[in-house]
């Protein structure tokens, strides 16, 4: 019997070995990133195409409150302030046609590409991961973000003005000066951590208000968050509000 069982797990293991096999494309790369836009990074070189959204282009523009909205701008300076100054850690599965990393990128806690969508400044690709709909769901129903306004969709903006196109060969557009602005703010805010990581908490009421308690606050041990953040800012940025107490 315990013959048969071992010539059994001889034929097995080829397979098992096979399916822990990280994928040959797939290649983890981990450091500080510049944005680009709302959906690109750049990391030591090497330009990152965030994948599975698409975020308005750096000179795109939308509408909000019937006035013109710099929804491009926006989009950039939401990714860097998710980012944080942070390191960030990206799996990468091939490239786009125009020589960039497709990758999904997380900072210690937060997958980039999903809170982008989330917050409402990128939408979510049909080959997104499920996840990724149902946070774009919820940046529609509330209304966050490029749901807020009226908006192209980075697609037919490109499409109407081919100029933006990235090209392979081109050099990387210099981050925006509202994006540089807000990683330069979010580095020098004060950052909320604990040895679980972020130590911010956000929590959504039921009666439906979003807000964030820092360590120290009268209900802060109280509160069980639906998120964590690092800064404030982040949390601004997320759609909470301060905790009055």
């Amino acid at each position: 019997m315990i013959a048969r069982l071992l010539a059994m797990l001889r034929l097995l293991y080829p397979i098992l070995a096979l399916s822990l096999v990280t994928p040959a494309s797939a290649q983890i790369m981990s450091g500080p990133v510049s944005v680009i836009d709302g959906d690109s990074l750049e990391m030591t070189g090497t330009r990152i195409r965030l994948l599975g959204i698409d975020a308005p282009e750096g000179k795109q523009s939308c509408t909000r409150n019937g006035a013109p909205w710099a929804c491009g701008e926006e989009a950039a300076a939401t990714l860097a302030a998710i980012i944080g100054g942070q390191p960030v850690t990206c799996t990468s599965s091939g490239t786009d046609a125009y020589g960039r990393t497709l990758a999904t990128c997380q900072t210690r806690s937060i997958d980039i590409g999903r809170e982008m969508v989330r917050r409402g400044m990128a939408i979510a690709l049909d080959n997104a991961a499920p996840d990724y709909h149902e946070a774009a769901a919820l940046a529609q129903r509330l209304k966050f973000g490029l749901w807020g306004g009226q908006f192209q969709t980075p697609a037919e903006w490109r499409a109407a003005n081919p100029q933006a196109v990235v090209r392979a060969a081109s050099k990387p557009e210099q981050p925006t000066r509202q994006a540089s602005n807000a990683r330069t703010s979010a580095a020098s805010q004060k950052r909320y951590t604990n040895r679980f990581g972020c130590a911010i908490k956000g929590n959504r009421s039921i009666r439906g208000e979003w807000i964030y308690h820092l360590p120290g606050q009268q209900y802060y041990d109280a509160t069980r968050p639906e998120e964590l953040f690092c800064t404030e800012s982040e949390a601004a940025a997320a759609g909470y509000r301060r905790s009055k107490a």
